[in-house]
């Protein structure tokens, strides 16, 4: 059965697959994005000891890795990384796994400026694949966002990312063994086609008991401003139109 395969066995057969579909602006082709990242040597080993993993994992869910797309999401007061997966056209995700994080940084409520070690909070996607990172692999966030630059700080900062290893001063690290199998599942997905994997990051269940529980916090508007997102997520496990949402509060 193909799903059966080792992930590097379907590889190849991608590569030799007539008609390599086109992606979307200057993001490459299927066939060439896997081609590019694995001249990396970090892929290669990572796909070596993960990939038949990775492919009975998703064999087990009905997934296929040659029409896979992922969203990823962070509730900071649980401390993991939620992985959602589904086949291209299927509908809601499916939580496939959680990775927990090796380390944590700032407090609850959003990243504004440079230094101030806070992971964001908000509706972002990743933006870089970065396979010769200092913490091993690394898939960048795109942040700051047009909502985060609309706030007007004159500074917001940069380089967030999902990451191996242990240490932390804003970014999300999951050990060497969970950004493996994290960052080739955005590979796959990503040489399958899909040009934006979005990336949530909540500091709590966004829920009105939750909220209440801080009604203290300077934060409450910006938070009620994600909460349509984050409802909308828990009640269809599809992300909703997010651009208007995002913007909301401070």
């Amino acid at each position: 059965m193909l799903l059966l395969l080792p992930l590097y066995q379907l590889l190849a057969q991608g590569c030799t697959a007539k008609g390599d579909r086109a992606s979307t602006g200057d993001l490459p082709t299927q066939t060439a994005f896997w081609q590019q990242q694995l001249k990396f040597s970090r892929v290669r080993v990572a796909l070596a000891g993960t990939g038949p993993v990775l492919a009975e994992r998703l064999s087990a869910r009905g997934l296929d890795p040659q029409r896979l797309e992922l969203m990823f999401r962070l509730i900071k007061t649980n401390q993991e990384l939620e992985v959602w997966a589904r086949n291209q056209g299927a509908g809601a995700f499916l939580l496939l796994d959680r990775y927990p994080l090796a380390a944590t940084s700032g407090r609850l409520g959003p990243k504004r400026r440079a230094g101030d070690r806070q992971v964001p909070e908000g509706f972002y996607e990743i933006d870089r694949f970065n396979p010769h990172s200092e913490y091993l692999l690394s898939l960048g966030l795109n942040y700051p966002n047009a909502a985060d630059r609309s706030l007007g700080e004159p500074n917001p900062g940069g380089d967030i990312f999902i990451h191996g290893g242990a240490v932390t001063v804003g970014c999300l690290p999951i050990t060497d063994a969970g950004i493996e199998e994290v960052y080739l599942l955005a590979v796959a997905a990503r040489a399958a086609g899909q040009a934006v994997i979005p990336v949530h990051i909540f500091p709590f269940p966004l829920t009105e008991a939750e909220l209440a529980r801080r009604s203290a916090s300077p934060h409450q508007s910006f938070w009620r401003g994600l909460m349509p997102g984050y409802a909308y997520f828990e009640h269809h496990h599809q992300p909703a139109g997010l651009a208007p949402l995002a913007v909301a509060g401070k």
